[in-house]
């Protein structure tokens, strides 16, 4: 895959994805804390992919790396400023950071097995991987409306398996369970509040909404709020609204030599 204007090396274009992208994909507190603890002891951290920095930790030495000038210039004024380089070619030398992390990210890669092995290769500890998997990503209520976009969802991250492989070593794949006012703005964190869905800033921050055909976002919102008007979606779905977490596809992959 080539980069595109923006710099971005990954499949979709982040110089017109991230137009209001730190708006709605903040950090959640509850997700941080799986990361953090899975860090363990670290002090030197490596984050691939780190576009705006969404849970970068503030206590330890992190380097950053985002292909996308358009995710660099996002990154608040309190964070390191973001190394050139893609996954599959880190500039660093053999076991110089205690762990690396990638969150959001992998799905992005034009070699996953390259960029991973680049991870382990300058990483003394753990390696982090936030993702989803595919095989559970379809079990969401957006299925019913906008099949297309899952589909694409779907089809774009690695299955667990293929990480797994990639990682080699001790794998643990980690369900984290998404809370019901998750802060992080990715298709899933809208569970119960499927109204927050009808922002076109939402949508526009989930990057699958790019490789679908503008017919297919527009059947969604006429289908979603005929539904929501008519309390069709709550029939069927409404006791997502007060369910706290919401068991889907999210994970926390670690990997250890």
């Amino acid at each position: 895959m080539q980069r595109h204007t923006d710099g971005s090396a990954g499949d979709a274009n982040y110089g017109i994805i991230s137009s209001g992208y730190t708006s709605y994909r903040q950090p959640d507190p509850a997700i941080a804390g799986f990361i953090d603890r899975a860090l363990g002891a670290a002090k030197t951290v490596l984050n691939v992919g780190a576009g705006a920095g969404s849970y970068e930790p503030l206590d330890r030495q992190v380097t950053a790396v985002e292909p996308s000038a358009s995710m660099r210039a996002q990154r608040p004024a309190h964070l390191v400023q973001a190394v050139d380089a893609v996954a599959q070619a880190l500039p660093f030398p053999d076991g110089c950071f205690d762990a690396s992390m990638a969150t959001f990210s992998v799905h992005q890669w034009p070699d996953l097995g390259a960029g991973l092995a680049e991870m382990r290769r300058v990483t003394r500890g753990p390696v982090l991987l936030l993702s989803c998997d595919p095989e559970v990503i379809k079990q969401c209520w957006h299925m019913e409306y906008a099949p297309e976009m899952i589909e694409v969802e779907a089809g774009r991250y690695p299955a667990m398996t293929a990480i797994e492989k990639a990682l080699g070593g001790s794998v643990q794949v980690i369900p984290v369970p998404i809370p019901l006012y998750c802060t992080d703005g990715f298709n899933e964190a809208y569970y119960g509040r499927p109204e927050r869905m009808l922002e076109p800033g939402a949508r526009l921050a989930n990057s699958a909404w790019s490789f679908v055909p503008p017919t297919v976002e527009s059947r969604f919102i006429e289908h979603l709020s005929r539904d929501l008007q008519s309390g069709a979606w709550d029939k069927k779905y409404g006791h997502l609204r007060h369910q706290p977490f919401f068991e889907g596809s999210l994970r926390l992959v670690v990997g250890r030599k």
